[in-house]
């Protein structure tokens, strides 16, 4: 089953996700894959932090600034490095229970970069549950990627957080 996490900016996509890992692992489930918390500095994003989920490992993912890269979109500076990594994690994640992957955005659906793979590991379905992070513009691109896939979609905001998490996990009841 896949489950698609999407809301505007600051929606709380990140925080349901990291809800999710949270009851996924008091019931004991494997839980793999990635998610990509916002980097705080006196309240204001400064980068995105990439967390892997099955080794607790967390390393920079992107920087919010106007400094030229090899990786950029319009606000962020993306390591290379960790795109890299986080792409041999998404990689190596499956079989598992429960794999999430925050977010697959831009430069996987529309520039074939970053985690694209991710795409293919989703296609193969090796895991009971997944829960992928797409921003709303980027839907149908998802859709048209992962092809013939029931996707069920969770739009933020949305009811209360419990009441969403509980909604993702009910395949695990």
């Amino acid at each position: 089953m896949l489950v698609i996490v999407t809301g505007p900016s600051g929606s709380g996509k990140t925080t349901l996700c990291q809800e999710v890992l949270a009851r996924a692992r008091a019931r004991r489930l494997d839980c793999a894959g990635v998610l990509s918390p916002a980097r705080l500095l006196d309240g204001h994003k400064v980068g995105i932090d990439l967390f892997d989920v099955r080794r607790g490992e967390v390393r920079p993912l992107a920087e919010a600034d106007q400094e030229p890269g090899p990786v950029r979109t319009t606000a962020y500076r993306f390591h290379p490095e960790t795109l890299a990594w986080g792409a041999a994690v998404i990689d190596a994640a499956t079989p598992c229970d429960l794999l999430l992957i925050d977010e697959l955005g831009p430069l996987e659906l529309v520039r074939g970069e970053g985690w694209a793979g991710a795409l293919d590991v989703l296609r193969l379905g090796r895991f009971r549950l997944s829960v992928v992070v797409v921003r709303p513009t980027l839907l149908d691109a998802f859709r048209m990627a992962v092809p013939g896939t029931d996707a069920h979609v969770v739009t933020l905001p949305g009811g209360p957080l419990g009441e969403m998490v509980d909604e993702i996990l009910a395949p695990f009841a």
